[in-house]
Protein backbone atom coordinates (compact mmCIF):
# COMPACT_ATOMS: atom_id res chain seq x y z
CA UNK A 1 0.00 0.00 0.00
CA UNK A 2 1.03 3.58 -0.59
CA UNK A 3 0.67 6.57 1.69
CA UNK A 4 -2.83 7.35 0.38
CA UNK A 5 -4.17 3.91 1.28
CA UNK A 6 -2.23 3.78 4.55
CA UNK A 7 -3.72 7.12 5.59
CA UNK A 8 -7.21 5.94 4.75
CA UNK A 9 -6.84 2.72 6.75
CA UNK A 10 -5.33 4.62 9.67
CA UNK A 11 -8.15 7.17 9.57
CA UNK A 12 -10.72 4.36 9.65
CA UNK A 13 -9.16 2.87 12.77
CA UNK A 14 -8.98 6.29 14.43
CA UNK A 15 -12.63 7.03 13.63
CA UNK A 16 -13.73 3.79 15.23
CA UNK A 17 -11.50 4.23 18.29
CA UNK A 18 -11.68 7.97 18.95
CA UNK A 19 -14.49 9.35 16.83
CA UNK A 20 -14.36 12.32 14.48
CA UNK A 21 -13.81 15.20 16.91
CA UNK A 22 -11.13 13.59 19.07
CA UNK A 23 -9.04 12.29 16.15
CA UNK A 24 -6.10 14.52 15.36
CA UNK A 25 -3.91 14.56 12.26
CA UNK A 26 -1.09 13.26 14.44
CA UNK A 27 -3.26 10.31 15.52
CA UNK A 28 -3.84 9.38 11.89
CA UNK A 29 -0.16 9.72 11.04
CA UNK A 30 0.83 7.56 14.00
CA UNK A 31 -1.79 4.93 13.14
CA UNK A 32 -0.87 4.89 9.45
CA UNK A 33 2.90 5.12 9.69
CA UNK A 34 2.96 8.09 7.31
CA UNK A 35 3.71 11.80 7.79
CA UNK A 36 1.65 14.96 8.29
CA UNK A 37 2.38 16.34 4.82
CA UNK A 38 0.81 13.22 3.28
CA UNK A 39 -2.62 14.17 4.58
CA UNK A 40 -2.64 17.50 2.77
CA UNK A 41 -1.05 16.08 -0.35
CA UNK A 42 -3.45 13.16 -0.76
CA UNK A 43 -6.70 14.43 0.82
CA UNK A 44 -6.42 18.19 1.24
CA UNK A 45 -7.29 18.16 4.94
CA UNK A 46 -7.77 15.92 7.95
CA UNK A 47 -11.55 16.47 7.72
CA UNK A 48 -11.63 15.39 4.09
CA UNK A 49 -9.61 12.27 4.95
CA UNK A 50 -11.86 11.39 7.89
CA UNK A 51 -14.94 11.94 5.76
CA UNK A 52 -13.60 9.63 3.05
CA UNK A 53 -12.74 7.07 5.73
CA UNK A 54 -16.26 7.33 7.10
CA UNK A 55 -17.83 6.88 3.66
CA UNK A 56 -15.74 3.77 3.06
CA UNK A 57 -16.61 2.34 6.49
CA UNK A 58 -20.30 2.81 5.70
CA UNK A 59 -19.85 1.05 2.35
CA UNK A 60 -18.01 -1.83 4.03
CA UNK A 61 -20.79 -2.04 6.62
CA UNK A 62 -23.43 -2.26 3.89
CA UNK A 63 -21.56 -5.02 2.09
CA UNK A 64 -21.12 -7.07 5.26
CA UNK A 65 -24.72 -7.11 6.40
CA UNK A 66 -26.37 -7.30 2.96
CA UNK A 67 -24.63 -10.11 1.06
CA UNK A 68 -26.04 -11.08 -2.37
CA UNK A 69 -27.29 -14.43 -1.02
CA UNK A 70 -29.49 -12.61 1.52
CA UNK A 71 -30.95 -10.35 -1.19
CA UNK A 72 -32.10 -13.38 -3.17
CA UNK A 73 -34.14 -14.77 -0.26
CA UNK A 74 -36.96 -12.19 -0.39
CA UNK A 75 -38.25 -10.21 -3.36
CA UNK A 76 -37.04 -6.62 -3.53
CA UNK A 77 -39.59 -4.13 -2.27
CA UNK A 78 -41.50 -6.74 -0.27
CA UNK A 79 -42.42 -6.48 3.41
CA UNK A 80 -40.35 -9.62 3.92
CA UNK A 81 -37.28 -7.89 2.45
CA UNK A 82 -37.99 -4.83 4.62
CA UNK A 83 -37.96 -6.98 7.77
CA UNK A 84 -34.97 -9.06 6.68
CA UNK A 85 -32.75 -6.07 5.91
CA UNK A 86 -33.55 -4.42 9.24
CA UNK A 87 -32.94 -7.70 11.06
CA UNK A 88 -29.50 -8.09 9.46
CA UNK A 89 -28.69 -4.47 10.25
CA UNK A 90 -29.59 -4.90 13.88
CA UNK A 91 -27.60 -8.13 14.14
CA UNK A 92 -24.56 -6.00 13.27
CA UNK A 93 -25.18 -3.33 15.93
CA UNK A 94 -22.52 -4.51 18.38
CA UNK A 95 -19.90 -4.94 15.66
CA UNK A 96 -20.59 -1.52 14.16
CA UNK A 97 -21.63 0.51 17.20
CA UNK A 98 -18.48 2.70 16.97
CA UNK A 99 -19.38 3.47 13.36
CA UNK A 100 -22.93 4.42 14.32
CA UNK A 101 -21.59 6.63 17.11
CA UNK A 102 -19.17 8.28 14.66
CA UNK A 103 -22.02 8.97 12.25
CA UNK A 104 -23.97 10.77 14.97
CA UNK A 105 -20.89 12.76 15.91
CA UNK A 106 -20.27 13.71 12.29
CA UNK A 107 -23.87 14.82 11.88
CA UNK A 108 -23.41 17.34 14.67
CA UNK A 109 -20.23 18.82 13.18
CA UNK A 110 -21.67 20.08 9.88
CA UNK A 111 -22.13 23.68 10.99
CA UNK A 112 -18.66 23.86 12.49
CA UNK A 113 -16.86 22.33 9.51
CA UNK A 114 -18.40 23.51 6.20
CA UNK A 115 -16.05 21.28 4.18
CA UNK A 116 -17.32 18.29 6.11
CA UNK A 117 -20.95 19.32 5.56
CA UNK A 118 -20.40 19.53 1.80
CA UNK A 119 -18.65 16.16 1.64
CA UNK A 120 -21.28 14.48 3.81
CA UNK A 121 -24.14 15.98 1.78
CA UNK A 122 -22.73 14.24 -1.28
CA UNK A 123 -22.20 11.01 0.67
CA UNK A 124 -25.76 11.22 1.99
CA UNK A 125 -27.15 11.12 -1.54
CA UNK A 126 -24.98 8.12 -2.36
CA UNK A 127 -26.16 6.45 0.85
CA UNK A 128 -29.79 6.98 -0.07
CA UNK A 129 -29.18 5.42 -3.45
CA UNK A 130 -27.51 2.41 -1.85
CA UNK A 131 -30.40 1.96 0.59
CA UNK A 132 -32.95 1.99 -2.22
CA UNK A 133 -30.96 -0.69 -4.05
CA UNK A 134 -30.65 -2.77 -0.88
CA UNK A 135 -34.35 -2.77 -0.09
CA UNK A 136 -35.69 -3.00 -3.66
CA UNK A 137 -33.07 -4.72 -5.85
CA UNK A 138 -33.18 -1.77 -8.25
CA UNK A 139 -29.87 -0.96 -9.91
CA UNK A 140 -28.46 2.25 -8.42
CA UNK A 141 -27.45 3.45 -11.89
CA UNK A 142 -31.11 3.43 -12.99
CA UNK A 143 -32.55 5.37 -10.05
CA UNK A 144 -34.02 8.78 -10.79
CA UNK A 145 -33.46 11.75 -8.50
CA UNK A 146 -37.00 11.69 -7.09
CA UNK A 147 -36.71 8.02 -6.07
CA UNK A 148 -33.37 8.63 -4.39
CA UNK A 149 -34.74 11.68 -2.56
CA UNK A 150 -38.08 10.21 -1.48
CA UNK A 151 -37.59 6.45 -1.09
CA UNK A 152 -33.91 6.69 -0.16
CA UNK A 153 -34.68 9.54 2.22
CA UNK A 154 -37.38 7.44 3.87
CA UNK A 155 -35.01 4.53 4.48
CA UNK A 156 -32.27 6.88 5.62
CA UNK A 157 -34.58 8.59 8.12
CA UNK A 158 -35.51 5.19 9.53
CA UNK A 159 -31.87 4.15 9.71
CA UNK A 160 -30.76 7.34 11.45
CA UNK A 161 -33.61 7.15 13.94
CA UNK A 162 -32.90 3.50 14.62
CA UNK A 163 -29.22 4.28 15.21
CA UNK A 164 -30.14 6.91 17.78
CA UNK A 165 -32.47 4.50 19.56
CA UNK A 166 -29.86 1.72 19.73
CA UNK A 167 -27.08 4.08 20.83
CA UNK A 168 -29.25 5.70 23.50
CA UNK A 169 -31.05 2.67 24.96
CA UNK A 170 -30.79 -0.71 23.22
CA UNK A 171 -33.29 -2.25 25.64
CA UNK A 172 -36.13 -0.03 24.43
CA UNK A 173 -35.00 0.36 20.80
CA UNK A 174 -37.19 -0.81 17.92
CA UNK A 175 -36.57 -4.26 16.48
CA UNK A 176 -36.95 -5.42 12.89
CA UNK A 177 -40.33 -6.88 13.84
CA UNK A 178 -41.40 -3.55 15.41
CA UNK A 179 -40.46 -1.64 12.26
CA UNK A 180 -42.22 -4.16 10.03
CA UNK A 181 -45.38 -4.08 12.13
CA UNK A 182 -45.24 -0.29 12.08
CA UNK A 183 -44.95 -0.32 8.30
CA UNK A 184 -47.92 -2.68 8.00
CA UNK A 185 -50.03 -0.45 10.26
CA UNK A 186 -49.09 2.67 8.30
CA UNK A 187 -49.99 0.91 5.02
CA UNK A 188 -53.30 -0.33 6.48
CA UNK A 189 -54.19 3.13 7.84
CA UNK A 190 -53.39 4.75 4.48
CA UNK A 191 -55.52 2.17 2.66
CA UNK A 192 -58.45 2.73 5.04
CA UNK A 193 -58.15 6.50 4.73
CA UNK A 194 -58.22 6.18 0.93
CA UNK A 195 -61.47 4.14 1.00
Amino acid sequence: MGHREDLLEGAKRCLLEKGFVRTTARDIVKESGTNLASIGYHYGSKDALLTQAFVELIQEWGEKFDPPSAREAEPGGSVERFRSVWARMLESVDDFKPLWAASMEIATQGDRVPELRDLMAKAQIEGRSGLVAMFTDLDEATLDEKTVQSVGGFYQALLNGLMVQWLFDPASASTADDLTEGLRRVIDAAAKAKD
